[in-house]
């Protein structure tokens, strides 16, 4: 019988980053799969592994090469291969190189006028082999977020043109993709206050043979409509994720329907212009398809052959795959992974990164007879062996709890699980309330040993999906419009509220904390509520005046859409604002901020952590050197980790597990125990 808190673990912060690696995107190129592993332990660096038919895997990028794009400075879509060849950006200079099988990575892009002023992302190479769509973002020297231009470019893969603009003039654009016949090219575009999942617009335009390489011709928007938030009423259309389908339709992701589904649309006869095409719709579900377009390259469907399609959806926080027959019918097909990710398919074969409630995620390949599986899914590439008995994981429980304004909430309670500890007589278990970033983002319903290193020790967990967060449909994301720095707070202290109600934690011993939008609801929390007894930010925000005018151009008007137009409601930006509200605080924060931060800058940390200290409440400052936004290497995540815990070790007076050997955090101005 030990405290909670202190219960012995082998989920250790050293486990927690011990050969592990995040999985990304997944291609099919002919017989072979590759995919993309970011590893802590190698600094954080994006490796591609290319898995050749005979089940040999290979490390494709050379010792010092890390396949990372900075466009919209989240990045996704730094790779692609066909035929044996990738191009990828490299990191440090994001710069496109061109790696044939065998041979050593040679640039296709020039060498920008500034450092890293040219970034690539997302392309597709046309069928004819030369050329390839791809996503360009230029950064002028000494420009600011309003100098940055976005287009789709046409790169000449032999090197002997230079690139050239296919499409400028939206604020954004992403997905260029060229249709099986080489004769049209597609994309999405969508312009400032919006964000992709208020409203784009999906366009088609026919290809021409120019002196200087394919050119455009009567382009046309042909699914989507803006939103111009937060002027707009909520109900424009996100569309996302278009792809050819081998008949030549364009399939697409689109939430017209209130929810992330799937359409497509048909061209017009050969020679008639793109807008006399129809849309109709091909899967229909009260589920989500679709996710936030927060990154480049996502994939949550994919054709097979036969005219049937696979896909994943969304519906009460938990992931499920399925088939839609080329009759229309959807069957879903009995999986164990809760988090599907990178959908790609190829004949009777599906490939996919799938997790559940007991594995980390692992690249899956499934068999397919017609629309039922055709044997065992065969994982291509394991999660690790972390050589525990699943005895030791929390297992997610939805929940659904009453919050502000009539509302219902939802979350993922994890229990406090140790098999070879009997809990306290008479003692509930803390509470970390985890707060996803974004703030348009959600809990992962997956085994993450971030969330068991805290279950392990004796403490509850609730990962809260508060409204705003996707996977309900559109409605309730739309339920933060204007309400950031309300909403959130409100479902977060209604989760804590109600799990203590319950009796199922201690309700003078809850504790909220979150990164990046989730840490700016941290601070929230603690400024303008009295629920929590504690507090981590990671990378928060604590001025939204500052977020507003320093952040990048990507969401240099998210905040239009979450709280209101800036400067003309500058009067909403400093009542929401922590730092305007430290009289508010007197509960212990613990701040984690790396010095690299671009989303949110370290000044955001250090007048927060300046203004505790100097009222003398209870804080914790642990810079990264090195970091941006997220902590990646291995170091620094084992810090991040041990860090909290000791804060909260200090904060409710147990005693750390001696044999971890964890460095104690200096927590300013807290009494001696």
């Amino acid at each position: 019988m030990a405290p909670y808190g202190s219960w012995p673990t082998p989920i250790t912060s050293e486990l927690v980053v011990r050969a592990a690696a995040g999985l990304g995107a997944v291609v099919l190129d002919g017989d072979a799969v590759v995919w993309s592993e970011q590893r802590p332990e190698e600094g954080g660096r994006t490796q591609l592994v290319r898995r050749a038919p005979d089940g040999t895997t290979t490390d494709l990028l050379p010792a010092g090469l890390d396949a990372r794009t900075a466009v919209h400075e989240y990045g996704g879509g730094a790779w692609w291969a066909r035929d044996g060849v990738v191009w990828f950006v490299h990191w440090a200079d994001q710069r496109l190189r061109r790696l044939a099988d065998g041979g050593e990575p040679e640039p296709v892009t020039p060498e920008p006028d500034s450092p890293r002023a040219d970034r690539w992302a997302d392309g597709d190479v046309h069928p004819g082999g030369r050329w390839m769509a791809v996503v360009h973002e230029h950064h002028p020297a000494g420009g600011g977020p309003a100098d940055v231009v976005n287009e789709v470019a046409l790169l000449d893969g032999t090197g002997e043109l230079p690139p050239r603009s296919l499409v400028r003039g939206p604020d954004f654009v992403s997905d260029p993709r060229f249709s099986p016949d080489g004769r049209r090219l597609c994309w999405v575009q969508w312009s400032h206050p919006d964000m992709p999942w208020d409203g784009t617009e999906l366009c088609v335009a026919d290809l021409h043979d120019g002196p200087v390489g394919p050119g455009l011709s009567r382009p046309a928007v042909v699914a989507g409509r803006p939103d111009a938030a937060p002027g707009g009423d909520g109900r424009g259309e996100s569309v996302a994720q278009p792809r050819w389908a081998p008949d030549g339709s364009l399939w697409f992701v689109s939430d017209r329907s209130g929810w992330w589904n799937l359409y497509r649309w048909v061209p017009p006869a050969p020679g008639a212009p793109a807008r006399e095409g129809r849309v109709e719709p091909v899967v229909e579900v009260e589920a989500e398809i679709g996710v936030p377009q927060w990154v480049f390259g996502q994939s949550r469907y994919a054709f097979l052959d036969g005219g049937r399609a696979v896909f994943a959806y969304t519906r009460d926080g938990l992931d499920h795959l399925a088939v839609r027959a080329a009759d229309g019918t959807v069957h879903d097909l009995d999986l164990p992974y809760t988090a599907i990710s990178s959908v790609e398919a190829a004949g009777d074969a599906v490939v996919f990164v799938g997790a559940s409630p007991v594995a980390e995620p692992a690249v899956v390949r499934l068999r397919l007879d017609g629309v039922a599986l055709a044997g065992e899914p065969e994982v291509l590439r394991p999660p690790r062996d972390l050589g525990l008995d699943p005895a030791w994981f929390s297992f997610p429980e939805p929940i659904d709890f009453p919050t502000s304004g009539g509302r219902t909430a939802h979350g993922l309670f994890y229990p406090p699980t140790n098999p070879e500890v009997t809990p306290p007589e008479g003692e509930l278990p803390p509470l970390l309330v985890l707060i996803h970033g974004g703030p348009t983002s959600a809990a992962r319903p997956m085994l993450q040993l971030r969330t068991q290193y805290w279950t392990s020790r004796g403490f509850a967990v609730v990962d809260v999906n508060y409204g705003g967060s996707t996977g309900y449909g559109r409605a309730y994301r739309n339920q933060l419009r204007g309400a950031w720095g309300v909403v959130d707070v409100d479902d977060c202290e209604a989760a804590a509220r109600w799990l203590a109600e319950q009796g199922r934690v201690d309700p003078d011993r809850l504790c909220i904390r979150g990164g990046s939008a989730g840490g700016y609801t941290t601070l929230a929390a603690l400024a303008f509520r009295d629920t929590f007894a504690a507090g981590a930010s990671h990378y928060g925000v604590a001025d939204l005046e500052a977020l507003a005018t320093e952040t990048h151009k990507f969401e240099s008007r998210y905040l239009d859409s979450l709280i209101g137009p800036y400067p003309q409601r500058r009067d909403l930006y400093v009542e929401r604002s922590p730092i305007h509200h430290l009289e508010g605080f007197d509960r212990p924060l613990i701040v984690l901020q790396g010095l690299e931060d671009e989303v949110v800058p370290p000044n955001q940390a250090e007048m927060i952590v300046d203004a505790l200290r100097a009222k003398g409440v209870p804080v914790a400052y642990v810079p990264f050197e090195g970091e941006q936004h997220g902590f990646r290497r291995a170091e620094n995540i084992r810090r991040a980790l041990d860090a909290e815990l000791s804060f909260y070790a200090q904060v409710f007076g147990f005693d750390l597990p001696p044999e971890e050997g964890i460095e104690p955090v200096v927590v300013e101005n807290l009494p001696p125990r």
